[in-house]
Formats: structure tokens, C-alpha cells, sequence
């Protein structure tokens, strides 16, 4: 099956899951245009990224079943793997009216949307709003798996994540507050705690852990005289792997253009503590970061050259020059991420059958689609 295809199939399974939340809606007696506005907000913010994260899911349950799914194996998983795209919609809308972004997939971020089919701008009813998206979660979960024996285990993963994610949100919020930037608190150890809490937890490790959960994968099994402990296994490998998805992320925001990443970026107007800032910060002279203490988060009329400012010292091949250290950065952590996952041990070809026991390929194929990635 083609990405395109793959992706279209995944899509006619939200289009099942979002009529099911408005029927829901109408059966809570909701008003018409309540309706009208939970409708637009699913459609605006849930289908229109990469969605990557929610499709690993349907991946790596084949992957661990080793063939091809029933339709309701496929549902199950595509649910899953939506409810995982649902909160990851719960984050971006709230995230980006922390920071005041502006856009968000080549379009204006929710908040800003200053008309919604005659009911009037968003503004601050997207902080409802994303508590709905969020809500909708649990809603999914209760009706289509509150009778199979890991529900519990459902829960529990989604409620962990997330609040991971919202630590990790914070330490990134009061490291960086917008009206009291100081870049000197900024180092590599604080931005991977950052990213490892924020965004690894729920882009990598929730995919293959719902997976997991959903194929009956025990807490702990022995296989060839070791016992194996599959969920820290999984943790052990995908931690660092979000972490390098996210300095990708930041990487691009800064050497992207929007049309390759959907969005304008804007760390370094924001004073965000960025893995490139971090880098200058680390290796930089004291000339160079005293050009970052006077130009980095700072905002106003001349913040588009204090942003050129430090994107020409960025690119300065004869000085700090990220792009290379980020290409040096990407090949070692690819390395240390694929040696890794040579240390699991693989199960035999009788015990891939049942599809309970952790395979190395759900890894490999995780990082296949993030490595090179240029949005």
C-alpha cells in the first residue's frame, strides 16, 4: 500500500470517529451551533498534520502481528492511533496560545481564526476547546474499549503521557517565560529534559506502547533465558529518539522556510530554549554569545534583524555553523538509535505469531520516517 493510501485509509476512520463525537454531541440535547463549532474544531485542528504519530500505531500493531490486520484489528488500531492525533490537537491549541504563534500547518493557528461559519472569532474559547479535543479522548476509549481486558492499561497510558507532557510544558514555560527572557539559564541538559518530557513521551513512546497494550504484550516475559522487561525496553529506545525528532523540529524552525514546514518559525523571536541556542551556548566565543544576549528573544520593531542577526551567526561556516554541527548531531544519534535496538532481543518465528512480544522492526520502522525528514 502507498503512503497516499495508507494515509486516505487512516482518514476515512476519523471521518467514522468524528461523526460518532457529533452524534454524541446531539444526543447531550447540544444546541445546533455548539455543534457546528465542535465540528469545526475537530476538523480544523485533528487531520491536518503529518499524522504520523497516529498511524505508527496501525503500523506497529502489524508489525507485532506479522500480518495483515481484520477490519476491526484495523479500527481499533486507527482509533487508537486518533486519539493519540486528538491530543496531540489538545496540545497545539493550547500551545499555541501560550506562545502566540501565528500559524500552524499552513494555517492560522485556532485562536486566531476570526470566523467560524457566522459564530464568530475563536479567541479564547479555544482554551474550551482544547479541553474538548482532549475530552473526546476518554469518550473513544469508554465506548469502544471499556470491555477488553487492557481498558485500564488505555487509560493509564494516555493519563501518564499527558502528564508528562504538561511537566515538560512547564520547565519549557519558566525557563523561557515571554516577558523575562534570560537565555543564560539555557543549556543542552535543560533542553533535553524538555524535549524528552514534552514531546518524546506522547510522539514516540504512546504509539508503540497502545500497540503493545492492544496486542496483549505482557509487563514481562522471559525469551531465551533473559526476562524481558518490553515497556522500559520501549522507553529505553524511543526517549531518545523523540529527543532527536525534537531537535530536528528545532533545527528546522530555524533553517526551514514555511512552505517546508507548514508553519513560520519563530523560536528565536519567542526566546525559545531551542537545541541550536543551546549548541551556540555550549560552543559559541564570548563575542558570539554576547550578539545572542543582545538580539535572542528579543522582540519589537527590529526583531526581524535581531532574528537575521543570529541566523547569519547560525550559518557562519567559519564560526558556529549549526548546520553542520546539527548534520554531525543527526548521524551520531541515527547511530546510537539503530545500536540500540540491535541490543532487543528478537523473539523466534514461533513466538512472532501470537504478536505479544516486543520486534525490533517496530523501532526501525519509527525511525525510518523521521530520519532526513525536511518538515
Amino acid at each position: 500500500m502507498s503512503k497516499a493510501d495508507k494515509r486516505n485509509k487512516f482518514l476515512a476512520v476519523f471521518e467514522r470517529i468524528r461523526e460518532e463525537l457529533i452524534d454524541h454531541m446531539k444526543s447531550e440535547k447540544m444546541p445546533e451551533d455548539a455543534v457546528t463549532w465542535f465540528n469545526e474544531s475537530l476538523m480544523y485542528n485533528v487531520p491536518g498534520g503529518k499524522l504520523n504519530r497516529g498511524i505508527s500505531v496501525v503500523d506497529t500493531v502489524a508489525i507485532l502481528l506479522s500480518r495483515p490486520l481484520t477490519d476491526d484489528e484495523y479500527f481499533k488500531a486507527a482509533l487508537l492511533g486518533w486519539c493519540i492525533e486528538l491530543l496531540q490537537a489538545f496540545f497545539l491549541v493550547s500551545d499555541d496560545m501560550m506562545d502566540g504563534s501565528i500559524s500552524r500547518r499552513g494555517q492560522p493557528c485556532w485562536y486566531r481564526v476570526h470566523d467560524v461559519k457566522g459564530l464568530g472569532k475563536v479567541h479564547n474559547i479555544a482554551i474550551n476547546d482544547s479541553f474538548m479535543l482532549e475530552g473526546a479522548i476518554y469518550h473513544l476509549l469508554k465506548t469502544h474499549f471499556r470491555r477488553e481486558s487492557y481498558y485500564v492499561d488505555l487509560l493509564e497510558l494516555f493519563q501518564e503521557v499527558t502528564y508528562k507532557t504538561e511537566m515538560g510544558q512547564l520547565v519549557d514555560l519558566i525557563t523561557a517565560p515571554e516577558d523575562n527572557i534570560d537565555i543564560r539559564k539555557y543549556n543542552l541538559d535543560k533542553h533535553t529534559f524538555i524535549v524528552r518530557y514534552k514531546t518524546a513521551y506522547y510522539s514516540f513512546y504512546l504509539s508503540v506502547a497502545l500497540a503493545m497494550r492492544m496486542c496483549g504484550v505482557p509487563e514481562v516475559y522471559e525469551l531465551n533465558g533473559k526476562t524481558i522487561e518490553p515497556y522500559k525496553e520501549a522507553d529505553r529506545i524511543l526517549i531518545p529518539m523523540g529527543e532527536f525528532f525534537q531537535v530536528q523540529d528545532d533545527y528546522l524552525d530555524y533553517h526551514g522556510t514555511e512552505e517546508e514546514i507548514g508553519k513560520i518559525g519563530t523560536d528565536i523571536i519567542d526566546g525559545k530554549c531551542s537545541w541550536c541556542v543551546c549548541t551556540a551556548l555550549t560552543y559559541g566565543t564570548e563575542a558570539q554569545k554576547q550578539l545572542l544576549y543582545e538580539n535572542y528573544g528579543k522582540k519589537g520593531a527590529d526583531q526581524a534583524v535581531r532574528e537575521q542577526a543570529v541566523k547569519d551567526m547560525y550559518n557562519d561556516e567559519q564560526g558556529l555553523n549549526i548546520p553542520g554541527r546539527y548534520e554531525e548531531y543527526q548521524k551520531k544519534a541515527v547511530t546510537e538509535i539503530n545500536a540500540m535496538i540491535d541490543q532487543l532481543p528478537e523473539p523466534g518465528a514461533h513466538e512472532v505469531v501470537k504478536g505479544d512480544r516486543l520486534r525490533r522492526d517496530a523501532f526501525r520502522a519509527f525511525l525510518s520516517k523521521i530520519t532526513d525528514r525536511k518538515a
